[in-house]
């Protein structure tokens, strides 16, 4: 299920829309001023964001400057929605990289065909090939080579290798990892990621009681750090 953050103070709005968006398959979570918009980004890890040009307390444009900085939110589609239509607005706000910008009043359905053309799957996607320290991860061909050697991984080991490999050096919750890599499931429990993790740190590492590929950060999470781990050309250990 694809989530949806709406950033909206007209409360009439934010209910009309967020009541058409969750009746056609969208989670919508929302807020009503631009500071708790930041912690649910955070939190939450929206597909896309809905956001107010004008709010109470922080301007939209600050919020979108904060998603496009941020490491792991910065691709997130982003679309402007004011009264205001002025062409001065519309571009500071595609120059601070919004992906849309539409005018008040809109209608539902014109709205819903742009969230869907920006959720849209990219006609190149991320980088098929991954590398970190010794570890080469093929997305298009689903294999993970150690040392030039393949690794046999499940099809859950290898989702959750490839999206930490993705965000190297950022460390993710236990609930960030379980909407990422198994989605909406709720009845995944947040002990599953630490069974999983344990799982590949048995198969991909020196010692697994000191992990060099995929970290530990305590009260944190987990993330995927090969800087003190020595890189392999041909298969043989360098540095």
């Amino acid at each position: 299920m694809r989530k949806v953050l709406f950033i909206e103070d007209d409360l009439d709005l934010y209910e009309s829309v967020k009541s058409s968006l969750e009746r056609v398959g969208f989670r919508v979570i929302g807020a009503n001023m631009g500071r708790d918009a930041l912690d649910l980004c955070a939190k939450e890890w929206p597909h896309l964001i809905l956001l107010e040009f004008i709010l109470p307390d922080v301007s939209g444009l600050e919020i979108c400057k904060w998603v496009r900085a941020h490491r792991v939110l910065a691709e997130t589609p982003i679309i402007f929605i004011g009264a205001r239509a002025s062409e001065t607005d519309r571009v500071v706000g595609l120059e601070l990289g919004a992906n849309d910008f539409i005018v008040r009043p809109f209608s539902i359905r014109e709205l819903l065909l742009r969230i869907r053309l920006h959720l849209r799957p990219p006609a190149e996607m991320a980088p098929a090939l991954l590398w970190g320290g010794s570890l080469e991860l093929d997305q298009n061909r689903c294999r993970v080579l150690q040392n030039g050697t393949q690794v046999a991984l499940t099809a859950t080991e290898f989702r959750l290798l490839a999206f930490l490999m993705r965000h190297s050096g950022v460390v993710f919750s236990r609930e960030q990892l379980l909407h990422e890599v198994w989605g909406d499931r709720r009845s995944t429990l947040q002990r599953s990621v630490d069974v999983f993790i344990m799982h590949l740190r048995k198969k991909l590492e020196v010692d697994p009681t000191n992990p060099k590929l995929i970290r530990s950060s305590r009260g944190f999470g987990y993330s995927f750090d090969p800087k003190e781990c020595p890189m392999a050309v041909n298969g043989i250990i360098a540095g």
